[in-house]
């Protein structure tokens, strides 16, 4: 049995930057990765629908070009050469994360999947098909999460696609239906539609169920706007396959529909991949749904153990996940005493327009009792956004009424990401409403209406 100081269970964007400066630190350094390393972000998540989102933004531009004055005869969309240029820039990626790990003195890379066989004892099933058993002092798990399967009636007798393995389609699907309204479900909704497919998206709740409802109702309208059929407050009765086909019962707003399409995307959720860790073997508590709960030091309930990223629960994006192994390397390392108390959460939906967002809702901040002024500015009221083209959405701020302190802001908009980043930066340095409202920006860009967003606040 092999001991290290230090043993890191996945390879995501988390683990890879912890396992290489725990190394340089001095801890001698086990990562075991049982897929590829870079995990879910770089090899089936933001790198690769990012990259193919691009090619359908690009594909909506030309097919719209009229509108800026410019005729386009025709167009053809090569689908293979977009699946070629994505898993190119995936294995750029990912060849640049590996490359860095191997080049670390101190790392040790086993490719294989990882249990637990006691408190700090971790068997290593490799790929070769032998087994090793290593231990550490301190462990940490980064295995994420995988697509959430649902129990729907009949899903498990039909072909049906995930995040994941939509990636690797060859062809374009005539008619994709989209189990789920969230992030994945939308990115993937409008990408396909601007692809040419016609796209059906079926929700439970409303879309982005976590948002307020204004912002959920123009995202509706967007996806509707761009020819998507949208159903919320939706029941699924029943799937059926036909052929070539597959067919979806399904109950709306009390109204019975019938969807008939040719594939199904699953995107309805994540589940944590602790199953295979054996996590009873070392006293680690699960929540109902098998993520793992840390403290604010994210310490699981075993002394020495951690969690890190998606595994744990809470918000489930990339750069939480490298903020996770800030707090971890500067505690363990550096002696500090870092917490996830308080930490700024912001994320982007990247559907265009983007939805970014940060700090509270309008609804969060109410049912907290706080006595708030909201901000709101269509996008048809921002000069760039009319010169530019791209007047849909608006944007949302919700400012604290005593002191103008910006307590939260929703940007659905062009570069609603970018726009919303400048107010997570003015949240945490403490500028009010006012300072932002009456601050110099250079003309005209999205950021400068921000000074006519704040406008409506009074102090």
């Amino acid at each position: 049995m092999q001991k290290f100081d230090a043993i890191v269970i996945g390879s995501g964007q988390g683990g890879v930057p912890l396992a290489k400066k725990l190394a340089k630190a001095g801890w001698k350094t086990a990562i075991i990765e049982k897929r590829w390393i870079g995990g879910t972000c770089i090899n089936d998540g933001c790198t690769p629908t990012k990259a193919m989102i691009a090619c359908a933004e690009a594909a909506h531009t030309v097919a719209n070009s009229r509108q800026w004055g410019i005729t386009v005869s025709g167009f053809q969309l090569d689908f293979e050469k977009i699946i070629t240029r994505k898993n190119e820039i995936v294995t750029s990626f990912r060849g640049g994360a590996t490359k860095g790990l191997e080049n670390t003195d101190g790392v040790t890379i086993y490719y294989g999947t990882a249990s637990f066989n006691g408190p700090k004892t971790v068997d290593v099933k490799l790929r070769t098909g032998s087994s090793e058993t290593i231990t550490a002092d301190h462990i940490f798990i980064n295995t994420g999460t995988s697509p959430k399967i649902p129990d729907i009636p009949g899903l498990n007798q039909v072909p049906y696609l995930t995040n994941t393995t939509l990636l690797d389609l060859q062809t374009l699907p005539s008619h994709l239906i989209v189990l789920g309204g969230s992030y994945i479900g939308l990115e993937f909704g409008q990408m396909f539609r601007r692809f040419g497919c016609q796209v059906t998206i079926i929700e439970r709740s409303t879309l982005l169920k976590r948002e307020d409802e204004d912002v959920s109702a123009a995202m509706k309208k967007i996806m509707e706007g761009a020819g998507i059929k949208v159903h919320t407050g939706a029941t699924i009765k029943q799937i059926e396959g036909a052929g070539d086909a597959v067919r979806i019962v399904l109950n709306a707003n009390g109204e019975s529909t019938t969807v008939t399409g040719s594939h199904i995307l699953v995107a309805s959720g994540r589940t944590p991949q602790t199953k295979e860790l054996h996590l009873d073997t070392t006293g680690i508590t699960t929540d109902e749904k098998g993520f793992i709960p840390v403290n604010e030091k994210l310490e699981t309930s075993v002394p020495g153990i951690y969690a890190l990223g998606d595994v744990k629960g809470g918000p489930a994006f990339t750069h939480i996940s490298y903020n996770d192994h800030l707090i971890l390397l500067k505690n363990l390392v550096e002696k500090k005493n870092e917490t996830t108390i308080g930490r700024p959460v912001p994320y982007c939906v990247f559907t265009d327009p983007q939805l970014g967002r940060i700090g509270l809702t309008e609804k969060e901040a109410r049912e907290q009792g706080l006595d708030i002024q909201v901000a709101c500015l269509d996008m048809s009221k921002v000069a760039r956004a009319i010169e530019t083209g791209h007047t849909d959405g608006f944007m949302k701020a919700v400012v604290e009424k005593s002191t103008g302190r910006i307590l939260g802001a929703a940007i659905l908009g062009h570069n609603g990401g970018e726009i919303m980043s400048v107010l997570q930066i003015a949240m945490m340095a403490g500028m009010t409403a006012t300072q932002i409202r009456e601050m110099i920006f250079a003309h005209p860009l999205y950021t400068e209406s921000l000074n006519n967003l704040f406008m409506s606040i009074t102090k």
